[in-house]
Protein backbone atom coordinates (compact mmCIF):
# COMPACT_ATOMS: atom_id res chain seq x y z
CA UNK A 1 0.00 0.00 0.00
CA UNK A 2 0.83 3.40 -0.67
CA UNK A 3 -0.39 6.65 1.33
CA UNK A 4 0.15 9.83 -1.21
CA UNK A 5 -0.45 13.12 0.24
CA UNK A 6 -0.81 15.39 -2.56
CA UNK A 7 -1.95 19.48 -3.47
CA UNK A 8 -4.14 21.06 -6.32
CA UNK A 9 -5.91 24.26 -7.01
CA UNK A 10 -8.86 25.41 -4.71
CA UNK A 11 -12.17 26.79 -6.69
CA UNK A 12 -11.42 29.81 -4.29
CA UNK A 13 -8.37 30.46 -6.45
CA UNK A 14 -6.05 31.45 -3.33
CA UNK A 15 -5.99 27.83 -1.43
CA UNK A 16 -3.98 24.93 -2.00
CA UNK A 17 -6.72 21.77 -1.39
CA UNK A 18 -4.40 19.29 0.88
CA UNK A 19 -5.80 15.43 -0.15
CA UNK A 20 -4.82 11.89 0.55
CA UNK A 21 -4.34 8.52 -1.13
CA UNK A 22 -4.52 5.51 0.19
CA UNK A 23 -3.64 2.85 -2.87
CA UNK A 24 -3.26 -0.83 -3.02
CA UNK A 25 -1.03 -3.04 -4.79
CA UNK A 26 -2.18 -3.91 -8.01
CA UNK A 27 -5.31 -2.68 -10.07
CA UNK A 28 -7.81 -0.83 -7.14
CA UNK A 29 -11.33 -2.74 -7.84
CA UNK A 30 -12.63 0.89 -7.30
CA UNK A 31 -12.18 4.02 -5.69
CA UNK A 32 -13.79 5.52 -2.55
CA UNK A 33 -13.70 9.24 -2.28
CA UNK A 34 -14.68 10.57 1.43
CA UNK A 35 -15.90 13.90 2.48
CA UNK A 36 -15.15 14.88 5.96
CA UNK A 37 -17.12 16.22 8.08
CA UNK A 38 -17.14 19.67 10.02
CA UNK A 39 -14.03 20.43 12.05
CA UNK A 40 -12.40 17.45 11.03
CA UNK A 41 -9.86 16.44 8.46
CA UNK A 42 -9.43 13.83 6.18
CA UNK A 43 -6.56 12.04 7.70
CA UNK A 44 -8.84 10.97 10.65
CA UNK A 45 -10.33 8.30 7.95
CA UNK A 46 -6.78 6.42 7.99
CA UNK A 47 -7.74 3.30 9.74
CA UNK A 48 -11.07 2.50 7.87
CA UNK A 49 -9.41 3.61 4.49
CA UNK A 50 -6.15 1.57 5.29
CA UNK A 51 -9.29 -1.48 5.73
CA UNK A 52 -10.49 -1.20 2.35
CA UNK A 53 -7.07 -0.95 0.84
CA UNK A 54 -6.43 -4.56 2.08
CA UNK A 55 -9.59 -5.51 0.07
CA UNK A 56 -8.56 -4.03 -3.04
CA UNK A 57 -10.50 -0.56 -3.08
CA UNK A 58 -8.61 3.12 -3.64
CA UNK A 59 -9.62 5.35 -0.87
CA UNK A 60 -9.02 9.37 -1.38
CA UNK A 61 -10.31 12.41 0.43
CA UNK A 62 -9.02 16.10 0.80
CA UNK A 63 -9.73 18.53 3.33
CA UNK A 64 -12.04 21.30 2.85
CA UNK A 65 -11.58 25.12 2.72
CA UNK A 66 -11.32 26.15 6.58
CA UNK A 67 -9.81 22.73 7.42
CA UNK A 68 -6.63 20.62 8.12
CA UNK A 69 -3.95 21.77 5.95
CA UNK A 70 -6.15 22.87 3.33
CA UNK A 71 -5.72 27.27 5.12
CA UNK A 72 -3.62 29.93 3.88
CA UNK A 73 -3.28 30.61 7.87
CA UNK A 74 -4.82 29.35 11.27
CA UNK A 75 -7.49 32.00 11.40
CA UNK A 76 -9.14 30.88 8.55
CA UNK A 77 -9.89 27.08 10.01
CA UNK A 78 -14.08 27.35 9.90
CA UNK A 79 -13.78 29.86 7.04
CA UNK A 80 -15.27 29.06 3.51
CA UNK A 81 -15.10 32.50 1.75
CA UNK A 82 -17.53 34.64 -0.03
CA UNK A 83 -18.30 31.87 -2.22
CA UNK A 84 -18.07 28.74 0.09
CA UNK A 85 -20.12 26.20 -0.71
CA UNK A 86 -19.77 26.43 -4.48
CA UNK A 87 -16.28 26.65 -4.00
CA UNK A 88 -16.30 23.68 -1.54
CA UNK A 89 -18.28 21.26 -3.65
CA UNK A 90 -16.36 22.23 -6.73
CA UNK A 91 -13.00 21.10 -4.76
CA UNK A 92 -14.68 17.63 -4.14
CA UNK A 93 -15.64 17.29 -7.75
CA UNK A 94 -12.26 18.78 -8.71
CA UNK A 95 -10.66 15.30 -6.60
CA UNK A 96 -13.19 13.02 -8.54
CA UNK A 97 -11.83 15.02 -11.95
CA UNK A 98 -8.24 13.88 -10.89
CA UNK A 99 -8.73 10.50 -9.93
CA UNK A 100 -11.11 9.41 -12.59
CA UNK A 101 -7.86 10.65 -14.70
CA UNK A 102 -5.57 8.50 -13.22
CA UNK A 103 -7.76 6.05 -12.92
CA UNK A 104 -10.35 6.13 -15.74
CA UNK A 105 -11.83 2.27 -15.87
CA UNK A 106 -12.29 2.26 -11.99
CA UNK A 107 -15.79 2.10 -10.52
CA UNK A 108 -16.11 5.62 -8.26
CA UNK A 109 -17.62 5.62 -4.95
CA UNK A 110 -18.85 8.49 -2.75
CA UNK A 111 -18.90 8.40 1.22
CA UNK A 112 -20.07 11.45 3.22
CA UNK A 113 -19.86 11.64 7.23
CA UNK A 114 -21.66 14.42 8.93
CA UNK A 115 -21.37 17.74 7.29
CA UNK A 116 -19.73 15.62 4.59
CA UNK A 117 -23.16 14.10 4.27
CA UNK A 118 -24.82 17.03 3.59
CA UNK A 119 -22.36 17.98 1.42
CA UNK A 120 -22.39 14.14 -0.50
CA UNK A 121 -26.31 14.79 -1.04
CA UNK A 122 -25.66 18.30 -2.27
CA UNK A 123 -23.18 16.94 -4.49
CA UNK A 124 -24.84 14.09 -6.36
CA UNK A 125 -28.02 16.94 -6.84
CA UNK A 126 -25.36 19.50 -8.61
CA UNK A 127 -26.44 20.23 -12.59
CA UNK A 128 -29.27 18.34 -12.43
CA UNK A 129 -28.24 15.18 -10.84
CA UNK A 130 -25.17 15.08 -13.80
CA UNK A 131 -22.89 14.54 -10.81
CA UNK A 132 -24.49 11.17 -9.42
CA UNK A 133 -23.78 9.90 -13.00
CA UNK A 134 -21.33 7.51 -13.11
CA UNK A 135 -20.91 6.25 -9.35
CA UNK A 136 -21.33 2.92 -8.84
CA UNK A 137 -23.24 3.98 -5.21
CA UNK A 138 -23.15 6.53 -2.53
CA UNK A 139 -22.79 6.17 1.91
CA UNK A 140 -24.36 9.39 3.21
CA UNK A 141 -23.20 8.58 7.36
CA UNK A 142 -23.68 10.94 10.32
CA UNK A 143 -26.91 12.85 8.54
CA UNK A 144 -29.58 14.20 9.68
CA UNK A 145 -33.07 16.36 8.55
CA UNK A 146 -33.26 19.72 9.53
CA UNK A 147 -36.27 21.76 8.91
CA UNK A 148 -35.30 24.90 6.43
CA UNK A 149 -36.68 27.51 9.10
CA UNK A 150 -34.08 26.17 11.17
CA UNK A 151 -31.75 26.37 8.92
CA UNK A 152 -33.15 29.90 7.06
CA UNK A 153 -33.26 31.39 11.02
CA UNK A 154 -29.41 29.78 11.27
CA UNK A 155 -28.13 31.09 8.42
CA UNK A 156 -29.54 34.81 8.81
CA UNK A 157 -28.13 35.16 12.14
CA UNK A 158 -24.64 33.92 10.78
CA UNK A 159 -25.41 36.95 8.20
CA UNK A 160 -26.05 39.77 10.98
CA UNK A 161 -22.86 38.58 12.49
CA UNK A 162 -20.48 39.08 9.32
CA UNK A 163 -19.81 36.74 6.81
CA UNK A 164 -16.44 38.54 5.70
CA UNK A 165 -14.54 38.65 8.75
CA UNK A 166 -12.09 35.56 9.11
CA UNK A 167 -11.01 35.44 12.84
CA UNK A 168 -14.83 36.10 13.98
CA UNK A 169 -16.87 33.45 16.37
CA UNK A 170 -20.22 33.06 17.42
CA UNK A 171 -20.77 31.29 20.58
CA UNK A 172 -24.57 31.71 20.11
CA UNK A 173 -24.76 29.41 16.55
CA UNK A 174 -22.23 27.13 18.21
CA UNK A 175 -24.88 26.80 21.18
CA UNK A 176 -27.35 26.66 18.91
CA UNK A 177 -25.75 24.07 16.92
CA UNK A 178 -24.31 21.62 19.54
CA UNK A 179 -26.47 22.85 22.60
CA UNK A 180 -28.21 19.54 23.29
CA UNK A 181 -25.04 16.98 21.85
CA UNK A 182 -24.92 15.79 25.62
CA UNK A 183 -27.98 15.91 26.60
CA UNK A 184 -28.77 11.48 26.65
CA UNK A 185 -25.04 10.97 26.94
CA UNK A 186 -24.54 9.39 30.74
CA UNK A 187 -21.95 11.48 32.80
CA UNK A 188 -20.12 12.68 29.87
CA UNK A 189 -16.44 13.45 30.59
CA UNK A 190 -16.01 16.16 27.62
CA UNK A 191 -18.23 17.97 25.55
CA UNK A 192 -17.17 15.59 23.22
CA UNK A 193 -18.36 12.29 24.03
CA UNK A 194 -21.23 12.50 21.53
CA UNK A 195 -19.30 11.53 18.90
CA UNK A 196 -18.48 7.98 20.22
CA UNK A 197 -17.95 5.81 23.13
CA UNK A 198 -14.21 5.11 22.13
CA UNK A 199 -12.26 7.39 25.58
CA UNK A 200 -8.86 6.59 23.55
CA UNK A 201 -10.59 8.07 19.98
CA UNK A 202 -12.47 11.29 21.96
CA UNK A 203 -9.50 12.10 23.68
CA UNK A 204 -7.38 12.09 20.85
CA UNK A 205 -10.06 14.87 19.16
CA UNK A 206 -10.16 16.92 22.06
CA UNK A 207 -6.30 16.95 22.12
CA UNK A 208 -6.02 17.93 18.44
CA UNK A 209 -6.35 21.91 17.30
CA UNK A 210 -7.32 21.39 14.07
CA UNK A 211 -10.62 19.36 16.01
CA UNK A 212 -10.81 22.04 18.49
CA UNK A 213 -11.56 25.51 15.83
CA UNK A 214 -15.20 27.28 16.25
CA UNK A 215 -16.82 27.87 12.64
CA UNK A 216 -16.90 31.08 11.77
CA UNK A 217 -19.94 33.15 10.92
CA UNK A 218 -19.03 32.45 7.43
CA UNK A 219 -18.63 28.63 7.72
CA UNK A 220 -22.13 28.02 9.34
CA UNK A 221 -23.81 30.57 6.94
CA UNK A 222 -22.01 28.14 3.94
CA UNK A 223 -23.03 25.15 5.61
CA UNK A 224 -26.39 25.75 6.44
CA UNK A 225 -26.78 27.16 2.46
CA UNK A 226 -25.67 23.54 1.53
CA UNK A 227 -28.08 21.77 4.28
CA UNK A 228 -30.73 23.64 2.40
CA UNK A 229 -29.86 22.33 -0.72
CA UNK A 230 -29.02 19.03 0.43
CA UNK A 231 -32.93 19.09 1.58
CA UNK A 232 -34.27 20.18 -1.86
CA UNK A 233 -36.79 17.47 -3.21
CA UNK A 234 -36.99 18.90 -6.32
CA UNK A 235 -32.99 18.63 -6.61
CA UNK A 236 -32.93 15.12 -5.78
CA UNK A 237 -35.80 13.88 -8.21
CA UNK A 238 -33.09 13.00 -11.71
CA UNK A 239 -30.88 10.91 -9.36
CA UNK A 240 -30.22 7.64 -11.52
CA UNK A 241 -32.47 4.84 -11.19
CA UNK A 242 -31.43 2.03 -9.49
CA UNK A 243 -27.99 3.83 -7.71
CA UNK A 244 -27.46 2.38 -4.50
CA UNK A 245 -27.61 4.91 -2.08
CA UNK A 246 -27.49 3.59 1.91
CA UNK A 247 -28.15 6.34 4.64
CA UNK A 248 -26.14 4.58 8.24
CA UNK A 249 -26.04 6.31 11.90
CA UNK A 250 -25.58 5.66 14.82
CA UNK A 251 -28.67 4.94 16.90
CA UNK A 252 -27.73 7.39 19.58
CA UNK A 253 -26.41 10.12 16.50
CA UNK A 254 -27.67 13.41 18.26
CA UNK A 255 -27.11 15.15 14.14
CA UNK A 256 -29.50 12.37 13.44
CA UNK A 257 -31.78 13.36 15.96
CA UNK A 258 -31.29 9.95 17.91
CA UNK A 259 -32.18 7.88 14.31
CA UNK A 260 -35.64 10.16 13.77
CA UNK A 261 -33.52 12.12 11.39
CA UNK A 262 -31.81 9.99 9.72
CA UNK A 263 -35.22 8.03 9.16
CA UNK A 264 -37.00 11.44 8.12
CA UNK A 265 -34.02 11.55 5.29
CA UNK A 266 -34.24 7.99 4.42
CA UNK A 267 -38.48 7.67 4.08
CA UNK A 268 -37.79 11.40 1.30
CA UNK A 269 -35.29 9.61 -0.60
CA UNK A 270 -37.22 6.55 -0.85
CA UNK A 271 -40.46 8.54 -2.05
CA UNK A 272 -39.15 11.17 -4.17
CA UNK A 273 -36.12 9.05 -6.21
CA UNK A 274 -36.14 5.95 -7.98
CA UNK A 275 -32.54 5.38 -6.31
CA UNK A 276 -32.05 1.95 -4.37
CA UNK A 277 -32.08 3.69 -0.84
CA UNK A 278 -31.59 1.18 2.37
CA UNK A 279 -31.01 2.26 5.88
CA UNK A 280 -28.81 0.53 8.74
CA UNK A 281 -28.85 2.45 12.21
CA UNK A 282 -26.37 1.11 14.41
CA UNK A 283 -27.65 0.68 18.96
CA UNK A 284 -26.20 2.01 20.92
CA UNK A 285 -23.58 3.99 18.68
CA UNK A 286 -23.08 7.72 18.72
CA UNK A 287 -21.99 9.75 16.20
CA UNK A 288 -18.78 8.49 14.60
CA UNK A 289 -19.50 5.08 13.92
CA UNK A 290 -16.18 4.80 11.70
CA UNK A 291 -14.56 4.79 15.34
CA UNK A 292 -16.84 3.41 17.69
CA UNK A 293 -16.36 0.47 19.69
CA UNK A 294 -18.34 -1.76 17.56
CA UNK A 295 -16.33 -0.57 14.32
CA UNK A 296 -15.09 -3.74 12.70
CA UNK A 297 -18.36 -4.87 12.47
CA UNK A 298 -19.19 -0.97 10.63
CA UNK A 299 -16.16 -1.74 8.64
CA UNK A 300 -17.02 -4.85 7.26
CA UNK A 301 -20.74 -3.96 6.41
CA UNK A 302 -19.61 -1.34 4.58
CA UNK A 303 -17.20 -3.56 2.72
CA UNK A 304 -20.31 -5.47 1.60
CA UNK A 305 -22.50 -2.24 1.00
CA UNK A 306 -19.09 -1.51 -1.79
CA UNK A 307 -18.88 -4.87 -3.42
CA UNK A 308 -22.68 -4.79 -4.44
CA UNK A 309 -22.76 -1.78 -5.49
CA UNK A 310 -19.90 -2.72 -7.74
CA UNK A 311 -21.92 -5.90 -8.78
CA UNK A 312 -25.10 -3.73 -9.19
CA UNK A 313 -23.27 -1.19 -11.35
CA UNK A 314 -22.15 -4.17 -13.55
CA UNK A 315 -25.68 -5.06 -13.84
CA UNK A 316 -26.00 -1.71 -15.06
CA UNK A 317 -28.43 -0.41 -11.96
CA UNK A 318 -30.43 -3.80 -11.75
CA UNK A 319 -32.01 -3.58 -8.02
CA UNK A 320 -30.69 -6.54 -5.75
CA UNK A 321 -32.14 -6.54 -2.12
CA UNK A 322 -30.47 -4.82 0.25
CA UNK A 323 -31.04 -7.46 2.73
CA UNK A 324 -28.20 -9.77 1.53
CA UNK A 325 -25.41 -7.68 1.88
CA UNK A 326 -25.35 -7.50 5.82
CA UNK A 327 -25.04 -10.22 8.17
CA UNK A 328 -22.25 -11.87 5.98
CA UNK A 329 -18.56 -11.65 7.73
CA UNK A 330 -14.83 -11.95 6.93
CA UNK A 331 -13.79 -15.39 6.64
Amino acid sequence: MIKQNFYYPSADGATRIHAICWIPDGKPKAILQIIHGMVEFIDRYDEFARYLVSHGYLVCGEDHLGHGESVISEDRHGFFGKNGNAWVIADIHKLREIMTEKYPDAQYLMLGHSMGSFLVRQYITEENCEYAKGLSGVVVMGTGWQPNAVLKLGRWIAKMNGLEQVGKRSKLIDYMSFGSYLKKIPNPRTISDWLTKDNDIVDQYVANPWCQFHFTPNGYYHMFSGMIKAHDINRMKNLPEGMPLLLTSGAEDPVGNWGKGVQKAYMVYLENTKCAVDIRLYEDDRHEILNETDRAEVFNDLRLFFDHCLEVYRETYGVVPMDSVYGEKEN
